[in-house]
């Protein structure tokens, strides 16, 4: 009983203590969450356009293709009129020939027996008939040979336009690769003496990845930055400065350990990781020219883990700093508004 009466004081305290806590931050966390789903939104976005250059990409392909086949099928059919525009020739040749045959047999007849004569001149008439038969069915096979030109050379024409705008397309996209890679090696270059000891440089989707491992820049639950995490994001500063075209997302994340605040100026793992990513931003705009404009600082908290397992070892894979560089891609995108 007694030990009953010394726990319900002590209870009362500590619900006390956490109403006020909850009280003063509860509008930081709000805002936190604000600005996180706006750059999760932002997130969404940049993978959305991603997909959409795909698509557009698959698109111009698929219809390339497409141009293809209809320019080899008119080929076909202009293959076949040619065809049969010669045999039409050939036929009206042979007509032509026999014609003069009766015109002279009807000169050498003219004086002989009138039926012979009619007779002749009924092959004559007939023979004209189908001459001036053949020479309309040729003139329909010669207009209709100069419209599948003009249809082939339309198609061809759409055909070196879709290729054109496919090239320059891929030759963009190539562009920005190029970038990125780029990009890439700098930075390996710039923090060399980094990597492999809790910093690693990566590219994938057009962009490039710092991740910084916890025991580069904090201490356990602390947003304060050591000598050693400030030295890499200085060398990472100068790379940043020397590209003015870069954009810069700064993500901070946590481990799924409950953050145990032990004061009242964070909620929790959310606001841990806001906090370092802001603490990372102003370490990087403290000796460089950097615009601010370009940074953006984002907490993900515990809920983008790169190792799902309930481990130490994956616990400690998740508590870090992501810094993702993002290459211009405006003249990208200038091309896809044009066409």
């Amino acid at each position: 009983m007694i030990m009953k009466r010394k726990i319900f004081p002590a209870l009362l305290l500590l619900s006390l203590i956490i109403s006020t806590v909850s009280c003063v931050s509860g509008l930081k966390f709000k805002k936190v969450q604000d600005e996180s789903r706006h750059f999760m939104d932002e997130r969404d976005t940049y993978k959305a356009d991603n997909i959409t250059l795909e698509m557009a990409n698959k698109e111009l392909k698929a219809r390339l293709e497409e141009l293809q086949n209809e320019s080899d099928i008119i080929a076909e059919e202009l293959s076949e009129i040619s065809k049969e525009r010669d045999e039409a020739i050939n036929e009206k040749a042979e007509l032509l020939s026999r014609y003069n045959d009766l015109e002279k047999a009807h000169e050498e007849l003219i004086r002989g027996n009138v039926q012979e004569t009619q007779k002749l001149l009924g092959e004559l008439q007939a023979a004209r008939a189908d001459l001036e038969q053949k020479e309309n069915i040729l003139r329909q096979l010669e207009a209709n040979l100069d419209s599948k030109r003009a249809a082939l050379d339309e198609l061809n024409y759409e055909l070196e336009e879709r290729n054109k705008r496919l090239i320059e397309l891929e030759k963009i996209l190539n562009t920005q690769k190029m970038i990125a890679e780029d990009l890439k090696n700098k930075v390996s270059n710039a923090l060399f003496n980094f990597e492999n000891n809790g910093l690693t440089v990566s590219q994938r989707d057009g962009k490039v990845y710092v991740s910084l491992e916890e025991k580069l820049l904090f201490r356990s639950g602390s947003w304060d930055i050591d000598a050693n995490g400030r030295d890499a994001l200085r060398q990472l500063a100068g790379v940043l400065e020397r590209n003015p075209d870069i954009q810069v997302i700064i993500e901070g994340h946590t481990d799924n350990v409950p953050y145990k605040p032990g004061n009242s100026q964070l909620a929790d793992n959310w606001d841990l990781s806001v906090k370092r990513a802001t603490t990372v931003i102003r370490v990087l705009l403290e000796s460089s020219a950097i615009n601010p404009k370009r940074l953006t600082a984002s907490g993900r908290g515990e809920f983008f883990p790169v190792d799902e397992r309930n481990t130490a070892d994956a616990r400690q894979r998740n508590r870090r700093t992501e810094i993702i560089l993002t290459p211009d891609l405006s003249e990208l995108y200038d091309l896809i508004n044009k066409y």
